[in-house]
């Protein structure tokens, strides 16, 4: 729920507005901007590059396609106002007027114009082996974060992929299907809402974890979610960190702040996450590099902050609504 679609949009009682393309396309430019040294891109590839043929999102509703459209819960967006600037104005069940960071990348990368959820009932072979989306609008590393949601958890996430990998076998065979693993490239994009919508908004984590314990117990859960990732096939893994939680609007709200100005202590926890989960998966990328794995952390943290402390530099104005 708060993701970045939510965050800077509001939470529960205002989320079903629509997030602007120019914040996607930010994310997406943090997100490639340290692309993998070598690789290949789409029906670009050659026997000297690294090929990337598919491309698989793990998270929350920033990078969700519709994987909730069937699911009874709020964190749904297949219905209007969103979808209002996605071909035809449909409402696909992607968080924002139009795309999401997922199909972005897939595009950009050359594979497809389109990244469709996992559970899509539309699903078809080439679908399959260009790559999905699993997020849940809701998701977090936090298992009572997505039960407060009514949604799949970041394990629920992993199991879909098990799942996958045995439907592509089924169709295509084992060798095919390790192909396409091993050529692949995995987003995951969680946490937003373990911090405001699970610690922040109530208070049972708030009684068994002070701030720093929560984020290390965050943190602990993340890298066990990348282990089994890159245990399950997953060579190439991109691990996107959170954004300034406490410029998000419904937090400025409910901070009181007077001047609207970004609610501080969110805000350190979203460093805090951060920092730690960098640490962390910089450790695990040297662990498993040895094998012939990269995992990358993504910051786009202090993007997005820039970007709502200096909006004019952007094209934009930022103003925070408080209906």
């Amino acid at each position: 729920m708060a993701s970045l679609t939510t965050c800077f949009l509001g939470s529960y009682a205002s989320w079903r507005r629509f997030i602007r393309p120019p914040l996607l396309r930010l994310v997406v430019v943090v997100m490639t901007a340290v692309s993998l040294p070598g690789a290949v891109y789409g029906a670009a590839a050659s026997a000297g590059g690294q090929k990337i043929s598919a491309i698989f999102m793990f998270g929350d509703s920033i990078v969700d396609p519709g994987n909730n459209n069937n699911r009874l819960t709020e964190a749904r967006a297949n219905f209007p106002p969103y979808g209002q600037d996605f071909p035809g104005g449909v409402a696909t069940g992607r968080f924002s007027n139009g795309l999401v960071p997922g199909d972005f990348l897939a595009s950009k990368l050359g594979i497809k114009e389109l990244l469709p959820p996992y559970l899509s009932d539309d699903l078809e072979l080439e679908d399959l082996l260009t790559g999905v989306a699993f997020a849940c609008g809701g998701s977090g590393y936090d298992p009572l974060t997505s039960k407060l949601a009514t949604t799949l958890s970041s394990t629920n996430q992993l199991e879909l992929f098990a799942d996958y990998k045995e439907k592509l076998r089924a169709l295509v065979g084992q060798e095919e299907m390790e192909r396409v693993i091993s050529e692949g490239i995995f987003f995951t994009v969680m946490g937003a809402n373990d911090i405001v919508n699970n610690y922040f908004a109530l208070p049972l984590r708030r009684h068994e974890y002070d701030l720093p314990s929560y984020v290390e117990f965050l943190v602990s859960s993340a890298i066990n979610f990348t282990k089994t990732l890159n245990d399950m096939g997953a060579k190439r893994i991109g691990f996107v960190g959170v954004p300034p939680l406490g410029c998000c609007p419904s937090q400025i709200t409910l901070a009181g702040s007077p001047s609207g100005q970004c609610e501080p202590l969110r805000n350190q926890a979203s460093r805090l996450f951060n920092t730690r989960i960098s640490q962390e998966l910089e450790l695990l990328n040297a662990e498993r590099s040895v094998s012939g794995s990269k995992i990358a952390y993504f910051d786009i943290y202090y993007n997005l902050l820039d970007l709502i402390q200096n909006p004019a530099m952007y094209g934009k104005s930022y103003t925070v609504s408080r209906t």
